[in-house]
Order: C-alpha cells, then sequence, then structure tokens
C-alpha cells in the first residue's frame, strides 16, 4: 500500500503494474511516466518499466491493515487489460471480499471485457468494491453502458482527462462522477463549460459529482474550485 495524492481516494494498491494505450486518453499517461521513473530510481517492483507485470505476492498486503481506508487498485495498471488472467482478477476480488472494512475503487478503460466476463459469470462482486470506467470524450461513451449492465453495487465514471464535451450522457444506474482536466508539460485543454455541463446533468440525475482538478502544466496553482467552490460528492461509505 502506498499514500497518494490523488483526491478522490486514500492509498494505492498496485497487483498489477503496466499497461498498453488503448484510446486517446492514454496518450500522456502519467502511469507510464511514473513507472519509467521509477524503473530508474531502480525499484524492484518496476524493473520491467512499463511492460504488463503481475505481482502476486502483493496479494497479501490489504489483510494487515487495520485502519479502514479507501484503496485505489491498480493505480499503476488496468485490471481488465486483455493479458491480465481472469484467474488473477477473480483472486483480487476475493482479496477485496476478504477484506470488508475497506473500500476498494477499480478503474478501467477495457469496459467490454469487464462487461464480458460478468456477463458469464465470472466475477462474484464484493459489496466494498466500486467499479469505474474511465470517459474522456465521446467516442468512448459506449463504456458507461457496459459498465451500467455489470452486477457492481458501487459505479462510476472518471471524466479525466476531460478532453471534450458529454452531452446528455445516461446516468440511470450511475452514482459517482469525477472531472478532471489533463496535467503534465503538453497538457490538452479542458474547457469549463465542459465541466459545468457535466455537474449539472449530475445534479438533474441526483448522481454525486467530484470536481478533481483543472490541470494544466502546474495543476496544484489552477487548483479544484469551480464557480469559486469545491465539490467533494461521493456516494455512500456503507462498511460491514
Amino acid at each position: 500500500m502506498a499514500k497518494t495524492k490523488i483526491e478522490w481516494t486514500e492509498s494505492t494498491w498496485n497487483p498489477i503494474t503496466g499497461c498498453t494505450k488503448i484510446s486517446t486518453g492514454c496518450k500522456f499517461c502519467y502511469a507510464e511516466i511514473m513507472a519509467r521513473r521509477l524503473k530508474a530510481m531502480g525499484q524492484e517492483k518496476y524493473r520491467h518499466g512499463f511492460k504488463l507485470t503481475l505481482h502476486p505476492e502483493t496479494l497479501q498486503e490489504p489483510y494487515l491493515w487495520k485502519k479502514p481506508r479507501m484503496i485505489f487498485v491498480n493505480s499503476m495498471s488496468d485490471l481488465f487489460h486483455r493479458d491480465v488472467p481472469l484467474e488473477f482478477i477473480r483472486q483480487i476480488f476475493k482479496v477485496i471480499k476478504e477484506n470488508p472494512h475497506h473500500v476498494f475503487q477499480v478503474l478501467t478503460k477495457r469496459a467490454d471485457i469487464l462487461q464480458y466476463y460478468d456477463s458469464e459469470g465470472w466475477l462474484e462482486w464484493p459489496h466494498n468494491l466500486w467499479m469505474g470506467v474511465t470517459v474522456e470524450n465521446n467516442s468512448v461513451v459506449n463504456r458507461i453502458d457496459n459498465l451500467r449492465k455489470t452486477s457492481a453495487r458501487v459505479k462510476f465514471l472518471s471524466c479525466e482527462p476531460l478532453l471534450g464535451p458529454l452531452h446528455n450522457l445516461n446516468l440511470k444506474g450511475i452514482d459517482w462522477v469525477i472531472v478532471g482536466g489533463e496535467s503534465g508539460r503538453t497538457p490538452r485543454p479542458m474547457k469549463e463549460e465542459w465541466v459545468i455541463d457535466i455537474k449539472d446533468q449530475c445534479q438533474r440525475a441526483n448522481v454525486a459529482f467530484y470536481f478533481k482538478q483543472w490541470g494544466g502544466t502546474n495543476k496544484k496553482k489552477n487548483g479544484r474550485l469551480l464557480n469559486g467552490k469545491r465539490y467533494d460528492s461521493m456516494p455512500e461509505l456503507l462498511i460491514y
């Protein structure tokens, strides 16, 4: 487990590292940049850089964390990457189920694989697993339908980096929407009107809205205020 600066979670757990790009939101992947940096620093876990790598030795880690927390699973990868064995995904789900005092957040761009595994009955959904998909622009809104068809108790969207307007979203069955702008050396711009439109859609649909950041080359300076206000809504925490 590692503490994180990601605003909508508390810690990260990476039983898988590495990934491959599949859509425009991946262009300036922060995880790829970080993995290369960690490899250069000599960290053993990242000796393969950003090549997809399983770390079964990490599966016992959540059992050691006694204090309840929100945990982002695979911040450095994608759990539903085509090269991740189904059995390893099932093992991760089992770990999540056996640690009900934590909330585990999973985010994928491979929503088609997610839905397929779920439709075949291969996934046993723990109550404390929040399942999300990335929706960076209109070309990938189909991911929302994939997510909606799963049996996850809490479903969320991460519209980060938001690269275009997302009008008339179907938010039925969606519990939470995160919006954020791209950051880094050459970030693609995000318009305020896109953010406000999503916020308004969430309010009309009674969906929790979380504004993460404006991003840019200096994301700390640009902050995360929208119309002078912070938006930090999240789904209700149900810890059993």
